[in-house]
Order: structure tokens, then C-alpha cells, then sequence
């Protein structure tokens, strides 16, 4: 039997961004998943003027491509390094160490959280205020965006230039998009459940920042989503085919085949 009290504290990590203020809920939600710490600097005020004079003196930021003008509000909620990585899985067997690994060093990310004035944005959107953010920084950072009823979650992947080592080259940036907050969606809550640090130290090998974010790659690419999904069918067709009962006239084989792709078209649509 799964344990489900995890998921039940996704979902309600969730569900209090509809009624407590953005920083305390994203702070809450990433905490259940498992990733903490305690260097943080509150914004005051939290707009985008403030963001900018902390962490934008050189006035580098593209607001354009930030959308800077729909920012309602901007949190930092914490640096997350070496040592805390090494506090999260103590006891797990895993001791992070900064090291370069196939042309990619990291050594700390920062988590932000921006609330949006608009009820709904695209995937280029985001993406395209998630690469703007991300260039004025020396490190990767993940937003986490509240727009509307919904939460957006963002990560990039990014690498050491070949040739200016001093440089990043921003790569692809991944979302997990319009979670509900009112009523959070099982596949979102089983996305985060996935990302969650305590799952993928149990997954894969997670020793370091780089390793960290491919993990965060791999159970967010949709190939491996969609192999998730087919070995979750495959394995409820094998239970029903022995437990489930039919009329003595119907093959039970078949019943169950037919039910499968009913439920597989509805999935894809």
C-alpha cells in the first residue's frame, strides 16, 4: 500500500496558497518537499524596484522579456547550498559535494517566488520570464509563479561555457503548469511527489547540484511521465484480469483490454 501522507501534505501545501500570503505558502510547499534553509533575505517592500536594487545594481535585468510590469510581487525565499543538502539527506547515505561534471558546475540555487497580475500565461511566457531572471544571476534559480487560482513551478537546466568557463549558456527551461490550488490535480500532486528530495534520493543517485538537477529533468520529461503512466496500466490490467468479475458469457481479457483504451483515449484527449 503506497503511503499516501506525503501527497495528502502536497495537496494541502497547495491548497494554502489560496488563503495565506505567497512567500509563507511557497516557503511551506518547498519545505514538504523536502528542501529548506535558513539563508534567506526578505524584500521590503517586495516589488520589482527592491528585486532590482538587491540583486540587479548593474540594471541587467530585460524587462521586457521579464514582463516586470505584471509583477505584482517578488520574494526571495532562500539560497539552498552544500551544507544544506548535507543536512536534508544525513542518514540517507548521501553527503553532497560541489564538483564539475560533464561541463556543468553548480554550487548553490535560489528559489524566488513572483506572484502575476494576469489569470493566464503561456509556456513561452514563463519560460521567457524564467531566462530573463535567471541571466543576472551566477547560479540556477527556480520561480515558482502564482498566477490567477493557479501555481506554476520552473526550473532551468544551464551549463559552463566551452570556451568562457566564467559564463553559464542557459539551456531548457521546464514547467509544471497551471496547478490548481482550490483543488490541486492528482498528476500535479504526483509530479511534485516525484520532485519531492527524500523520493529522489530513493530514485537515483543524487550526490551533488548537477545530479540534483538532472533528476529534477528526468522526472519531469515527459517520456518518463508517460512510461510512468503505461506501467501503472499494465499493472492494474494484470490485477483486473484475476480480480475483477464478469458475466460467465464476457472474456475477462478482453473486458478489461476494452476498458484500457477507453480510459488510455480519454487520457490523451
Amino acid at each position: 500500500m503506497p503511503n499516501l501522507e506525503p501527497k495528502l501534505a502536497i495537496r494541502n501545501a497547495l491548497q494554502a496558497f489560496t488563503h495565506r500570503p505567497l512567500a509563507q505558502s511557497a516557503l511551506n510547499l518547498l519545505e514538504t518537499l523536502g528542501y529548506q534553509s535558513d539563508k534567506r533575505l526578505a524584500l521590503t517592500p517586495n516589488n520589482t524596484a527592491q528585486f532590482r536594487a538587491e540583486f540587479d545594481p548593474g540594471q541587467q535585468l530585460d524587462l521586457k522579456n521579464a514582463r516586470t510590469d505584471e509583477w505584482r510581487s517578488v520574494d526571495f525565499l532562500f539560497q539552498i547550498s552544500d551544507d544544506d543538502m548535507r543536512g536534508a539527506l544525513s542518514g540517507q547515505g548521501q553527503m553532497f559535494h560541489n564538483r564539475q561534471v560533464d561541463q556543468t558546475l553548480i554550487n548553490s540555487y535560489l528559489f524566488f517566488a513572483i506572484e502575476l497580475s494576469g489569470e493566464h500565461y503561456t509556456r513561452g511566457s514563463l519560460a521567457g520570464i524564467t531566462r530573463a531572471v535567471n541571466k543576472i544571476f551566477p547560479m540556477p534559480v527556480m520561480l515558482i509563479f502564482k498566477h490567477g487560482g493557479s501555481l506554476t513551478l520552473a526550473i532551468i537546466a544551464r551549463r559552463m561555457h566551452k570556451r568562457a568557463h566564467e559564463r553559464d549558456v542557459l539551456e531548457k527551461v521546464t514547467l509544471i503548469k497551471d496547478m490548481r490550488l482550490a483543488d490541486p490535480h492528482r498528476a500535479h500532486i504526483e509530479i511534485l511527489h516525484d520532485l519531492s528530495l527524500p523520493q529522489l534520493a530513493q530514485a537515483q543517485a543524487v550526490t551533488n547540484f548537477v545530479e540534483l538537477q538532472r533528476a529534477w529533468e528526468k522526472a519531469l520529461d515527459t517520456s518518463e511521465l508517460n512510461k510512468k503512466f503505461y506501467r501503472e496500466v499494465a499493472d492494474w490490467y494484470f490485477w483486473a484480469s484475476s480480480a475483477a468479475k464478469f458475466p460467465p458469457q464476457a472474456e475477462s481479457q478482453m473486458s478489461v483490454i476494452r476498458l484500457i483504451t477507453r480510459l488510455i483515449f480519454v487520457w490523451f484527449i
